[in-house]
């Protein structure tokens, strides 16, 4: 079915499926950790050591999140994008999941605070389902559109230039070249 799709669209569809994926495992460190850091895990004997922090529990496993996603995005998403400088790269990066991050955290303030849902469902339908999905679309327009922008590649221009010979040339004893006499005229020579 994809090879029946123009070459853009194959070329959107595999950078979507990419980022899907480089997010799904971000998404999986997120939603682990900071469910780790809120609720700890019983079975295992892992006490919950942010329970009565869930926004700084969140703002941690998003910040690790976002270091796989870095890391996935840039080394096989858009491997085939330059960012200019590494520096720059790295700071739309962060200011790009900084708000992100922000887009993610709202749902799960007016569910908390606003709304006193705190049990783990309302936790993360709030942050993790609703926060990340709009994050998502955010962060897929903001990487592709100033993160991984892509550079049109710049057109060579072919140009046929016209050197006189000089007096080292090979031709320069050789005569210019008269022109044809016009039919029927005769040279006066």
């Amino acid at each position: 079915m994809m090879h029946r799709l123009p070459a853009r669209w194959r070329s959107l569809a595999a950078e979507v499926f990419r980022f899907l994926m480089v997010g799904g495992l971000g998404y999986i460190v997120d939603v682990g950790l900071s469910n780790l850091l809120v609720y700890g895990f019983g079975p295992f004997g892992i006490p919950a050591l942010m329970s009565d922090s869930p926004l700084k529990a969140k703002i941690i496993s998003t910040i690790a999140s976002v270091v796989v996603a870095w890391l996935g995005n840039r080394l096989w998403t858009y491997s085939d994008r330059q960012v200019g400088s590494n520096l720059r790269g790295i700071t739309l990066f962060f200011v790009v999941n900084a708000i992100g991050m922000v887009i993610a955290v709202l749902p799960l303030g007016v569910t908390w605070y606003l709304l006193g849902l705190r049990d783990p469902i309302s936790y993360n339908i709030s942050t993790n389902v609703i926060g990340i999905g709009l994050a998502m679309v955010f962060r897929f327009y903001a990487y592709r559109t100033w993160v991984f922008k892509k550079h049109p590649k710049a057109e060579t221009i072919e140009l046929d230039i016209i050197v006189p010979p000089t007096l080292d040339s090979p031709h320069r004893d050789a005569a210019p070249e008269q022109p044809a006499p016009a039919p029927g005229r005769r040279d006066a020579r």
